[in-house]
């Protein structure tokens, strides 16, 4: 009866996201159809879409639990921070200038932006081949956060969990394109605000409700640097490793305006009042999701067991949440399972979508199709042939990985948020607002993105150790990612005061967009000068 509860669970959900693909198939025929929903997505809808790509098995299963074993109940600042500088600053100061600019330039992905922005089409060319590159390890830790679940909840082998993932998004992307993507993502995003109250209840409930839970945690303590024992660390206001969590904070926050899946939401809103309600909705929206996971989190250590290193819990940090879970009721894991496969899903066929719609429209087309453009409907064939391709070769990484003893979650998702963010969050934000950077700053950016990810990925694959504690902070993926955007956003400004760029006359029309002027009915709007006038 238990397996059919759960089993019950998925073939409706299963049912709803193929109906979806189906109904959206329509729209799906052009390039601006399949990739952008012909830029006519409501606010609900973009916001949902904003939110559930951001948060997937990776946050639920992969950050959740290991950095609510390093920081307890203070690894909720990182849910607070992804609500309120990823979402409510990225569409403040994104939004409305990407969806203005990207319409102008009649631009649909990010290295289209930049070959348009800054008039260089080797930025598009090297700027797809990053995305195509740097997506295919994110998605992969999807698929295996997202199987550890299955495996627990229906002693499924993580390999036909990955492959039947990954069969079922690719048939409601490929049918459906943007607009299929975006209405799933609404379905799944009420199904993670509902699921992850219910999860968060259900586990408090297992040591007697949250003020037992919480004085449970605070009887575990950690030695700190000094060798001195930290009594209530883990539910002690900053953790006990503040420097760890700020990394952490910037780049699952900040790294947001960087990556091409989230940005891309912005290019579809369809008006001026949709980014408003949008703003509104995907912050709530993630103070929830993103809040109740890392919360949840915080409690791994009730849960779960320190491993011989003192350091780990068994089964690794991927292990955390699979293991407070899998003592619940039926219902509750179906829940959950449920859950994570639509955080999982949505962000799976964000990073899908936009790695096809780039390969296609910004390597295929500029680089084998000189002579003669493609046509649209061969652009749409070809970018849901690359939907297919990318989907099975990170399925099959992410079944390598599983044996791997090397990566875990956090630091697939940790290299490939470092690269892209580093890599694109600087010459995109001051591409929107400023108008003298040059190529220069951009191509500076893709190195030091690129660059720093990389090395922080061989060091930690070979097990350098450093003797200075400041290498050794910046060898973690997280912190390498962190630096990587930072030194982008500090240096950028400086080679555009260094080496202006000098074409004025062609970005002074690229900027003229957000100068067009527009009548407004006296209905709507009450001259300055005719409540003077009256007064």
């Amino acid at each position: 009866m238990d397996m059919l509860i759960k089993l019950l669970f998925l073939v409706v959900f299963f049912a709803i996201m193929i109906g979806v693909g189906i109904y959206c198939r329509k729209q799906a025929t052009d390039v601006n159809g399949f990739v952008l929903g012909n830029r006519s997505v409501g606010p609900w809808l973009t916001a949902f879409a904003f939110g559930t790509s951001y948060f997937s098995a990776v946050i639920f299963v992969g950050y959740a639990g290991q950095f609510g074993w390093r920081f307890g109940l203070a690894s909720t600042w990182i849910g607070l921070g992804n609500a309120f500088i990823g979402s409510l600053l990225a569409w403040n100061i994104l939004g409305r200038r990407t969806r203005v600019m990207t319409q102008h330039l009649d631009s649909a992905t990010m290295p289209d932006f930049f070959c348009k922005r800054y008039n260089s089409q080797s930025l598009k060319i090297t700027a797809s081949v990053i995305i195509f590159i740097f997506l295919i390890p994110y998605t992969a830790s999807l698929y295996n956060g997202l199987s550890r679940l299955f495996e627990m909840a229906f002693g499924i082998p993580y390999t036909y969990c990955v492959i039947g993932m990954a069969v079922l998004t690719g048939v409601y992307v490929v049918l459906g394109g943007y607009m299929a993507t975006a209405i799933n993502d609404f379905i799944q995003g009420i199904i993670m605000l509902g699921g992850i109250v219910a999860v968060i209840a259900a586990v408090m409930n297992v040591h007697g409700g949250l003020t037992e839970t919480i004085a449970l945690l605070s009887q575990e303590s950690v030695i700190t640097a000094s060798g001195t024992e930290f009594k209530g660390a883990f539910t002690s206001f900053l953790g006990p490793d503040i420097f760890g969590l700020i990394g952490v904070v910037i780049l699952t926050s900040l790294g947001t305006w960087g990556l091409p899946q989230m940005v891309q939401k912005f290019y579809a809103i369809k008006s001026e009042k949709s980014i408003s309600t949008g703003t509104i909705v995907s912050t709530i929206f993630a103070i929830i999701v993103a809040g109740g996971c890392y919360f949840l989190g915080g409690f791994g250590r009730l849960f779960g067991t320190m491993s011989a290193d003192g350091v780990k819990p068994e089964g690794g940090y991927d292990s955390v949440i699979p293991t407070m879970l899998e003592n619940l009721s039926p219902v509750i894991i179906g829940i959950v399972v449920i859950l994570v496969l639509s955080a999982s899903m949505s962000t799976l066929s964000s990073l899908v979508l936009t790695s096809s719609s780039v390969l296609t429209i910004d390597f295929i087309d500029p680089v084998f199709c000189k002579k003669k453009a493609m046509t649209e409907k061969k652009k749409v064939l070809c970018m849901r042939i690359f939907i297919v391709f990318f989907i099975a070769v990170s399925a099959v990484i992410a079944i390598i990985q599983a044996s791997s003893p090397v990566l875990f979650i956090s630091q697939m998702m940790g290299v490939s948020w470092g690269a892209l963010a580093g890599s694109f969050l600087a010459p995109f934000m001051y591409g929107l607002y400023m108008k003298k950077v040059p190529k220069a700053a951009v191509w500076v950016n893709f190195v030091m993105g690129i660059g720093i990810s990389i090395a922080s990925f061989v060091c930690n694959l070979t097990g350098v150790k450093f003797s200075s504690p400041v290498l050794e902070y910046f060898k973690s993926p997280i912190n390498a990612g962190m630096l990587a955007m930072l030194l982008g956003i500090a240096v950028t400004p400086l080679i555009t005061l260094i080496a202006p760029a000098k074409d004025s006359d062609r970005t002074d029309k690229i900027f003229s967009c957000y100068n067009k002027k527009v009548t407004v009915s006296s209905k709507k709007s009450i001259a300055e000068d005719e409540t003077t006038e009256n007064a």
